[in-house]
């Protein structure tokens, strides 16, 4: 009898408000296939909010997205819930809002889909993996060329939303290593500016691109790992 083919971790974030303290966590889990395809299960609570955002999303060995599954709840009522699908230029969601009831998007690219912001810590962290491969300036690289909502807290929708180039502007901070209550970690720290809605910094370690530090400004929030445990890279 053997065992499974795919490696798996998870582990636990914080996230800390500035004069305040814990007003939130995220419960994380990570699948990696060995064609190095990955999928991500986030459970994201935000205290201060009331909010709760369920979280499943692949993405392929170039780190570019798949599939995805959203749900979101505020005050513990419904604020919606979608799938999403992608090819290389394709981008499609269906749907069902509080707000916008029943959503049916698609788009059709001329260019190549780079990644989908779902607002899950550890998804944010993997902009560094697109950046790995990203060749030109890093100035146009995209956050990501689709997200689930533009509020900093990942509040509205979920639905499809495409970002544009000079949404934002990602700067390269180079290599630090930092200790955090999971252990102390080699990372890659980047900023990413978005105007009119958060300044945002990451610090993502290893292969997996673990999220081990990220900051909002906006929100006056720090997140940091405080658990780690499997087969992470």
């Amino acid at each position: 009898m053997t065992g499974p083919l795919h490696r798996h971790y998870r582990g636990k974030m914080l996230y800390l408000t500035d004069g305040i303290g814990e007003m939130g966590r995220e419960f994380f889990s990570v699948t990696v296939q060995p064609n190095g395809e990955r999928t991500l299960r986030a459970q994201c609570e935000m205290d201060d909010d009331r909010l709760l955002r369920d979280v499943v999303l692949t993405v392929d060995a170039e780190w570019r997205p798949k599939d995805a599954f959203m749900r979101l709840t505020v005050d513990g009522q419904l604020l919606g819930t979608s799938w999403f699908n992608f090819t290389t230029r394709t981008a499609h969601c269906e749907g069902l809002t509080s707000r916008e009831g029943r959503v049916s998007q698609r788009f059709e690219l001329d260019e190549d889909i780079e990644s989908f912001g779902t607002h899950a810590l550890h998804g944010d962290a993997w902009v560094v993996a697109r950046l790995r491969r990203h060749a030109g300036p890093m100035e146009r690289f995209a956050l990501a060329t689709f997200t689930n909502s533009t509020q900093a807290n990942g509040a509205s929708g979920p639905t499809l939303i495409r970002l544009g180039e000079g949404y934002s502007r990602i700067h390269d901070l180079g290599e630090k290593t930092l200790s955090v209550p999971a252990g102390q970690f080699a990372t890659r720290h980047i900023r990413i500016d978005v105007p009119g809605v958060d300044d945002f910094e990451v610090w993502a370690g290893g292969e997996d691109c673990l999220p081990v530090q990220l900051r909002s400004k906006n929100l006056r929030q720090t997140y940091v790992l405080v658990d780690v445990q499997g087969e992470w890279r």
